[in-house]
């Protein structure tokens, strides 16, 4: 894990109780709709571990539905976040799971509409840190601290080295990469943190990629 600053180190400016419980919720929140791209109709939020246990008292059900709402940490209507997403028509509904998880404070999160659903798994490593851990069945590690871009491809030859070389030629260097597949030559998730921002029209130019079916961007 790479900390930029100090308040990596000593936590967040926030809503409490807890950075662990309550902070890293809303990180997750906020990373699975930026990821998702738009409102959903409902979203199904399953605890694990330690965040089944105490999901209630440490308000971690809350923080999570603000993160989805693209609340910030700070932000004082973080503990009306179930009621102002009632408000907005988004059906919440909140799962307490008894399967032991790799790591005590994880949360999946589910969200619909009619476009269609998508699903993100993220853990809480405490001072507000997370780290995404799945998307739609993919392992990655994504902390959401960098411009990144989640690629859906076919697992074909040169795919990668196509992707790459079009980020080199708008010098955008990567400071991080990983690729994820369902079996051999079928779909695969490759996942590239970079440095800077990629553009619209460096994103377009790879969708245009015969063997890629979608870009996902997020810019934090």
């Amino acid at each position: 894990m790479r900390y930029r600053s100090v308040f990596d180190i000593i936590g967040p400016v926030m809503i409490g109780p807890s950075s662990s419980h309550t902070a890293g919720a809303v990180r997750i929140g906020q990373l699975a709709r930026a990821l998702f791209g738009r409102t959903p109709s409902r979203a199904v939020l399953h605890f694990y571990g330690s965040f089944a246990k105490t999901y209630r008292g440490h308000a971690t059900d809350v923080a999570a539905v603000a993160g989805l709402l693209g609340l910030p940490m700070d932000d004082p209507r973080i503990p009306d976040a179930i009621e102002l997403a009632r408000a907005q028509d988004i059906v919440v509904e909140f799962v307490a799971e008894e399967a032991i998880p790799a790591h005590p404070n994880t949360l999946t999160i589910e969200l619909t509409d009619a476009r269609g659903s998508f699903r993100a798994t993220g853990v809480s490593l405490g001072g507000g840190l997370v780290q995404i851990t799945e998307v739609d069945g993919f392992s990655l590690k994504l902390s959401g601290d960098w411009p990144a871009l989640l690629i859906f491809h076919r697992d074909a030859y040169g795919t990668i080295a196509a992707i790459t070389q079009q980020l080199a030629r708008a010098q955008v260097n990567i400071n991080h990469m990983e690729v994820s597949r369902s079996d051999r030559g079928k779909t695969a998730l490759m996942v590239i943190e970079t440095d800077e921002k990629v553009e619209p029209e460096v994103v377009g130019q790879m969708e245009a990629q015969p063997n890629v079916y979608k870009i996902v961007t997020l810019n934090p």
